[in-house]
């Protein structure tokens, strides 16, 4: 199997939280332990779940997000100018309503200190030398699109802001490759809104025009990642939306293909292909470039039954005849815990999914 990330067998990042983790997390809140505590069972059962990834043979190994509570606003809150609040709902998704939170932007965006970097340092000593330990983190436009704008300048100046973003992620994966990181996955939510109809109108309501929208993200994603080393891979999730085993958008990859495909300067994109309402492959004729991995989403992380197998090799097969073969790989269609929440499965079934995603790809690629 490819040696390079994105690899044939793969996955999209977050792991349900265990018991542990999630005991630790009520006793934190309620005062019983401290920080210190706190994050000292994270680091045994990141430990726990490192060696789990290892033993059912991905090459890619995360820490499971276990030191979040959201994919995303716990790295935008951290960042200079940025602020997370209790807000006065939730993210609505199909039939459920997330917990209240949202960011803000309440100053001049930068980046000079954040935990992830002693965060992914933990990961990576844990992986040791013959894993690759991956970093997820949110993408740039999910700040632009989920962030409330307080701070006057920006608002005055939406360009400026769209730039002092773009400039904080370039010193972000700078610090992510000084701490030894070498697969950086950008996760986004926004891309596959543009897909949809129904997002698209409450993009129109929130005050952009999502074809302005698609070109402004592109500029942003772009220069944020302008500056990454050359052996340094960067990836980027497209996720239709991910709480309790529901979501949010629906619509194929067409709308934002040629852009996503064709003028994104990312190493390789993980989309969702578990279902009807993620469109077929014909988007994926907009891939031109012989060096751009497409790892195809083809096995959900929403329930624990598994897959037919001849069903799933069929339709690596059929995107094949679009994307050369070596260019595709496979993992499930998102994390398994986007939010602590986590997925409606068990645990075993999510190292059983994984563990499926691994002898499907080995039969595909071989070992």
């Amino acid at each position: 199997m490819n040696q390079v990330a994105p690899f044939y067998a793969d996955h999209v990042g977050s792991i349900l939280r265990t018991k542990a983790i999630k005991e630790a997390r009520e006793k934190f809140q309620s005062g019983e332990i401290t920080t210190q505590e706190l994050r000292e069972i994270e680091n045994e059962e990141i430990k726990y779940i490192v060696e789990k990834q290892k033993e059912v043979g991905l090459k890619a190994i995360t820490d499971g997000e276990f030191r979040r509570a959201w994919w995303h606003f716990d790295f935008l809150e951290n960042l200079d100018g940025v602020e997370g609040y209790d807000a006065a709902g939730g993210i609505q998704f199909s039939k459920v309503q997330t917990k209240s939170h949202s960011v803000k932007i309440t100053g001049p965006i930068d980046f000079t200190t954040h935990p992830f970097i002693e965060d992914f340092i933990f990961l990576k000593e844990a992986v040791g030398e013959n894993h690759v330990a991956k970093q997820t983190i949110p993408s740039p436009a999910m700040l632009h699109y989920r962030g409330d704008m307080e701070y006057q300048p920006y608002i005055d100046d939406a360009d400026k802001f769209v730039a002092d973003l773009a400039a904080a992620y370039q010193k972000a994966i700078q610090a992510f490759y000084d701490a030894g990181c070498r697969y950086l996955q950008l996760d986004d939510t926004s891309w596959s809104y543009l897909c949809s109809d129904e997002q698209r109108e409450v993009v129109r309501e929130r005050g952009f025009d999502p074809d302005t929208l698609q070109e402004t993200y592109k500029t942003l994603i772009n220069e944020a990642i302008k500056y990454k080393p050359a052996d340094m891979v960067i990836t980027m999730h497209i996720c239709r939306g991910n709480f309790r085993s529901t979501w949010i958008a629906e619509g194929g990859y067409g709308p934002v293909a040629e852009t996503l495909f064709g003028k994104l300067n990312i190493d390789g994109f993980f989309l969702e292909y578990d279902n009807e309402r993620s469109g077929d492959f014909s988007p994926l004729k907009y891939v031109a470039r012989p060096d751009l991995k497409i790892v195809l989403g083809l096995i959900t992380s929403k329930t624990g039954d598994l897959e037919d197998e001849t069903a799933i090799k069929a339709r690596i097969k059929e995107a094949s005849e679009i994307v050369p073969l070596n260019q595709l790989c496979l993992s499930p269609q998102c994390g398994f815990a986007s939010t602590e929440e986590g997925n409606i499965l068990s645990e075993e079934e999510q190292w059983n999914k994984l563990r499926y995603v691994v002898k499907i790809a080995e039969d595909v690629w071989g070992k």
